[in-house]
């Protein structure tokens, strides 16, 4: 089995579509056996057949071959060079900016997972690395905050829960022009919808705890880059934190990813159907949802991406309508996180935002009156039923 260099090298099924190459991955079945379920080599070390003289694996941390065949999987899927497999989506974010160092400067999506933020303003401020947080879906307030100590510009598009839409190719036209790197976190809409690289963004970095592995039952990140010097200027990081995905989850992900396609595309309808009941219903006051022609970044999604995902905000009258909805959902799962088979609602403001100053959040829309709802992929109308209940 060859340690993986570049994803051309294993894209040889270039005739085939995307839920083709998601379902038999880059080597597909295990070459040494045939085994047409790629194996779990939970497997911390490997053997040397002599000094200086492996088969290629010497340590779990460093490569397996399973998390190989993932990270494979994930480079011909985003159409970039080499794919990164960590331990979680924040281990892929700390893993990026890995690439600051003291005395540079970072212009962030505004409206961003509150995890995010926190490290921008923890880690990164204690190491001299400032961040500007920025509404990217207005190019004019990217331009205006770019400084000569500017070295990456971290999109979020759409972002969460907001959903605001940067054009990732206008940005990343003018952040090249001046030396920056652009990074997208492509978590919400997958590979299957939106393909940053070839729109111009230097690294793709995605919570695979979220769609791609789409069950809710395991935790992965991942990086792709466009180039492998890219490439080599990251992986230090993973091989020296620690941070490294466990065979397991790697296995994991890539089961989940056989049929991203098709989950991907029934959360999308489901959500468009779920949007429109909810702009309907008298105690919503505001949808926030990609899909509709309305929204204010509406041409721009439609330039960049083949769909809208699965995921909605949405503004009730009051606190108390939104915490009854919380308290009486019944198939709708209240929990923290996204993407998964089952729809899921959570309270940002307390959830996912808390780490965002509460000024901050009231600007952004990000109120005690704002739920955030991931469409799962079951019968639709049960959806609905259950937010009708809740709501009235």
């Amino acid at each position: 089995m060859k340690n993986f260099t570049n994803y051309q090298e294993y894209d040889k099924k270039t005739n085939l579509k995307f839920a083709s190459k998601a379902v038999h991955g880059a080597l597909g079945t295990e070459p040494l056996t045939g085994s047409v379920s790629f194996p779990i080599f939970q497997s911390a070390t490997f053997r040397f057949r002599g000094l200086k003289d492996s088969l290629g694996y010497d340590y779990t941390r460093l490569q397996n071959p399973t998390v190989e065949e993932l990270e494979r999987t994930l480079a011909i899927l985003e159409e970039g060079a080499h794919c990164m497999a960590l331990s979680s989506g924040m281990a892929a974010v700390m893993c990026v900016f890995s690439l600051l160092k003291s005395g540079d400067h970072l212009i962030s999506s505004d409206d961003i997972y509150g995890g995010t933020y926190e490290i921008a303003n923890t880690v990164l401020l204690e190491n001299n690395i400032k961040t500007d947080f920025v509404d990217l879906s207005v190019i004019e307030e990217f331009e205006k905050h770019i400084k000569p100590n500017t070295k990456m510009v971290f999109i979020e598009s759409p972002t969460n829960p907001t959903m605001k839409v940067a054009d990732i190719a206008k940005i990343s036209e003018i952040a090249h022009k001046h030396n920056i790197i652009v990074v997208v976190d492509n978590t919400l809409l997958t590979p299957y919808y939106q393909k940053p690289l070839n729109l111009g963004a230097d690294i793709v970095l995605h919570s695979g705890t979220k769609y791609l592995e789409g069950h809710n039952d395991t935790m992965a990140g991942f990086v792709i880059t466009k180039t492998e010097e890219m490439a080599t200027k990251l992986r230090p990081y993973l091989t020296y934190q620690g941070s490294c995905l466990a065979p397991l989850n790697a296995w994991l992900t890539l089961r989940g990813i056989k049929t991203l396609e098709v989950r991907m595309q029934k959360h999308n309808d489901n959500c468009r159907k779920v949007a429109e009941f909810l702009r309907n219903h008298p105690k919503v006051t505001k949808v926030y949802y990609v899909g509709f022609e309305d929204h204010k970044d509406y041409q721009t999604t439609i330039k960049q991406t083949t769909g809208f995902g699965g995921m909605l905000s949405f503004e009730v009258d009051s606190e108390q309508t939104a915490l009854q909805v919380l308290d009486k959902v019944d198939m709708i799962i209240f929990a923290g996180s996204l993407g998964g088979t089952e729809s899921l609602i959570v309270y940002p403001t307390v959830v996912t935002h808390h780490e965002v100053p509460i000024e901050e959040r009231e600007k952004l829309g990000i109120n005690d009156r704002l739920l955030r709802l991931s469409v799962g992929i079951e019968d639709p109308q049960d959806i609905i039923n259950d937010l009708a209940q809740a709501l009235d």
